[in-house]
């Protein structure tokens, strides 16, 4: 069988914790930035967990992980 390879945008944007959920940044805080309240851009400095559904997509992208 041939190795399988990792989609590189998802090394580059997602980390996987000890228990296997998945870290991802939150969006919305690139440009535009005047019209977003404060506390929009204050929580969306910290990183999220995603949901069940979108973490096990994440996981068929990286069939050996993160390292």
């Amino acid at each position: 069988m041939p190795k399988l390879k990792t989609k590189s945008s998802v090394k580059k944007r997602f980390k996987i914790t000890a228990t296997g959920k998945v870290k991802a940044g939150h969006g919305f805080k690139r440009h535009n930035l005047a019209c977003k309240s404060q506390k929009m851009k204050r929580q969306n400095r910290r990183t999220m967990v995603l949901t069940d559904m979108d973490a096990r997509t994440v996981k068929q992208w990286t069939p050996y992980g993160l390292g």
